[in-house]
């Protein structure tokens, strides 16, 4: 399809017709374009109530994003902060788990995870995201041709996050697959009670190892957490939302550079010659694939955002994968740039519900950026690639590709 198809496509659609929590919406060609009509035509807009789901408000406008991730008197994270758990009408976690907790718990719950977070621990965990990362690209290159979703990029996060948390090696497979599951699916026919049982078998392993480490400490976040913590349970949510968190959004971000660096050649090259920065390189990157496409809220009270009223109790959800290409906020933001400057894209949110994990995407991240860079010449597509089927999470799933 043409990119005057792609434009006269968006052009005849029917915003009204838009459902924002159909997966399927998020598989058109032209969803650049229909972000763009948004922000221009319908930036605070209402999604209708269903017969099978409550309406909800979709903010797409960059200052409207920020204007509500800084504004936690009006609203709160604590009946949900995606729109699986906002139109369940609630997270179980909620007072729990720091994603979804507000005000003077969630300091207290921030503070003590940062503890968990020590130099030392951070500090081991780096080391091994470089050599994991250079040791998985060097095994690709070899083979030449490959599929980097499955061969490298599920391996990254997921092992980073097993560290940290000092998971066994035998483990780890059951972890990343319970984690794939949750959040997204590989088919157009995810089944939503496979979703439910990986979450509770994730869960259920959780309260062991909690139980172990309180037993026998180790040198490990779930050994801090659980010398923190009074309960398992506020232990076993926080760890459960660090692996959910920490794995989706960077497994897909990295897929998302490889494909975009063998889609911009010239950018690639810029790379590739030194002429851009591996961290500017980053920064580009995270806006560019924009994983977590929205983050949730309910409104406390009555507010006004963009001048329109969002009553008390809604369901508002922040489309950052639309604010992260607002051209009021970016310059040019439909073009690749990786030397692009002030870069304050939203990807890892904004205020006091900003990413914990964003030090350790952003290394893992810069360490696939620098290993491909010093060791792959040019970056080949070798056939489509497959996204996931997710109203939450934006990216692919298999990416075949070959390294030279």
């Amino acid at each position: 399809m043409t990119s005057a198809s792609l434009t006269l496509a968006a052009d005849a659609l029917d915003l009204d017709d838009v459902d924002l929590s159909d997966p399927a919406t998020f598989r058109r060609a032209d969803l650049a374009a229909m972000w763009r009509r948004f922000r221009n035509e319908q930036p605070v807009r209402l999604q209708a109530p269903s017969n099978d789901r409550p309406g909800f408000w979709a903010v797409s406008r960059y200052t409207d994003a920020m204007a509500i991730y800084r504004d936690h008197q009006s609203f709160t994270t604590e009946q949900g902060n995606m729109l699986a758990t906002l139109l369940a009408g609630g997270d179980s976690a909620a007072g729990k788990m720091l994603a979804v907790t507000d005000g003077h718990r969630h300091r207290e719950i921030r503070q003590l995870m940062l503890k968990a977070f020590s130099p030392q621990v951070l500090g081991r965990v780096g080391d091994r995201i470089k050599a994991r990362t250079r040791l998985l690209v060097d095994e690709a290159k070899e083979r030449g041709q490959f599929d980097y979703a499955l061969e490298i990029a599920e391996h990254i996060p997921i092992g980073t996050i097993c560290d940290l948390l000092d998971i066994p090696d035998a483990d780890r497979p059951n972890l990343l697959d319970w984690s794939k599951t949750v959040l997204s699916s590989d088919t157009a026919t995810p089944d939503a009670t496979e979703m439910i049982l990986a979450r509770n078998e994730m869960l259920l392993y959780l309260i062991d190892l909690a139980a172990a480490r309180r037993r026998e400490a180790g040198e490990d976040v779930i050994s801090a957490l659980a010398a923190s913590f009074r309960t398992d349970e506020e232990v076993v949510y926080n760890c459960y939302s660090l692996i959910i968190g920490g794995d989706e959004s960077s497994r897909l971000s990295s897929v998302g550079a490889i494909h975009a660096f063998a889609e911009h050649p010239d950018q690639w090259r810029a790379l590739k010659d030194g002429d851009v920065s591996a961290d500017s390189a980053v920064e580009e990157i995270l806006r560019w694939t924009t994983p977590a496409m929205h983050f949730g809220r309910r409104s406390r009270t009555d507010v006004v955002v963009g001048g329109t009223l969002i009553p008390a109790g809604a369901a508002v959800t922040v489309w950052n994968t639309s604010a992260n290409y607002d051209e009021w906020a970016f310059h040019q933001p439909e073009r690749l740039d990786l030397s692009r400057v002030s870069n304050k894209h939203l990807s890892f949110g904004q205020g006091t519900h900003f990413c914990l994990g964003a030090f350790l995407g952003r290394q893992q991240l810069k360490a696939m950026v620098e290993a491909v860079r010093e060791t792959v010449t040019t970056i080949e597509l070798r056939g489509e690639p497959q996204q996931v089927y997710s109203n939450f999470m934006y990216g692919y799933c298999r990416l075949p590709v070959a390294f030279r």
